[in-house]
Order: C-alpha cells, then sequence, then structure tokens
C-alpha cells in the first residue's frame, strides 16, 4: 500500500529552505505477518524431537566419556584427565537440559488448563443502599411464596 504525505509548512516552522525537505515522499507500509499461536500438537512433537536429540546426546558423551578415561588410565597424561572431566560435565549438563525441558513443557501444559476458580460464589452489589435493601425485601419475598 502506497501513501502520500505533504509536508507543507514544515519548512517555515523549521525555519529551513525549501531544498531540505521533499515537498511530498513517498510512505510504503509494510503489514506484517500474523504470528501463529503453537498448537498442543507442535509442542508436543517439539518436545518429543528435542528430548530424543538429549537422549542421543547423553549416551555418545557417555561412550566418550568411557573411551578417554581408558585412554587416561593407559596413558597417565594430565590433558586426558582434564578433557574426560570436561566430556562428564557436558554430560551432566545435557541431564539438565532433560530435566528443565520437562519443566518446561509442564509450565506449557499448566498455562493450557484453565486457571482459578469457575463457579463465582462470591457477588458484588453496585448501587445505593435503598436499591439493596429494595434488592432484599424483594428477594426474601420470593423466597416465601
Amino acid at each position: 500500500m502506497k501513501m502520500t504525505k505533504n509536508f507543507d509548512g514544515l519548512n517555515d516552522t523549521f525555519n529551513v529552505s525549501g531544498d531540505l525537505v521533499h515537498p511530498e515522499v513517498e510512505v510504503s507500509i509494510e503489514k506484517r505477518p500474523e504470528q501463529k499461536e503453537f498448537s498442543t500438537e507442535d509442542i508436543k512433537k517439539d518436545y518429543e524431537y528435542t528430548r530424543g536429540n538429549l537422549y542421543s546426546l547423553i549416551e555418545k558423551g557417555q561412550e566418550a566419556i568411557n573411551g578417554i578415561l581408558e585412554l587416561a588410565q593407559e596413558s597417565e597424561m594430565p590433558r586426558a584427565y582434564e578433557v574426560a572431566g570436561q566430556l562428564i560435565k557436558n554430560v551432566a549438563d545435557a541431564t539438565d537440559k532433560l530435566m528443565e525441558l520437562q519443566k518446561k513443557l509442564k509450565d506449557v501444559e499448566e498455562e493450557n488448563v484453565a486457571k482459578g476458580p469457575t463457579n463465582v460464589t462470591n457477588a458484588l452489589f453496585v448501587g445505593s443502599t435503598a436499591e439493596l435493601a429494595k434488592l432484599i425485601k424483594q428477594q426474601s419475598k420470593n423466597e416465601d411464596v
């Protein structure tokens, strides 16, 4: 969508000559794409994919730890033990991420569940005391009948 905007009078307002401000400027307005809400199915699919990747990384990390520990014991080199320690830390971080993923999924599922009571037990009357007295009198008459 194209619009034309006229800037007459701005030159006088800002005390500038006509050469600095163009009399007509084309302004194009672009619409932003609408943001799509994620469905529960998409969230579950992403969760399963991420969970599978984390399991795979943890398993491969454990295999690498076993191999580097074996190498470190045979070579008795400090660098091998340092690498083994880093691998252990990385695998531990991946398992922490797996637990965080569980927590995030639980939080997302709780957001989808309606929060708060669905029944209203307390009502608020907005009006004068005379109107309230009439309402109470009317209610008591209805109950007596």
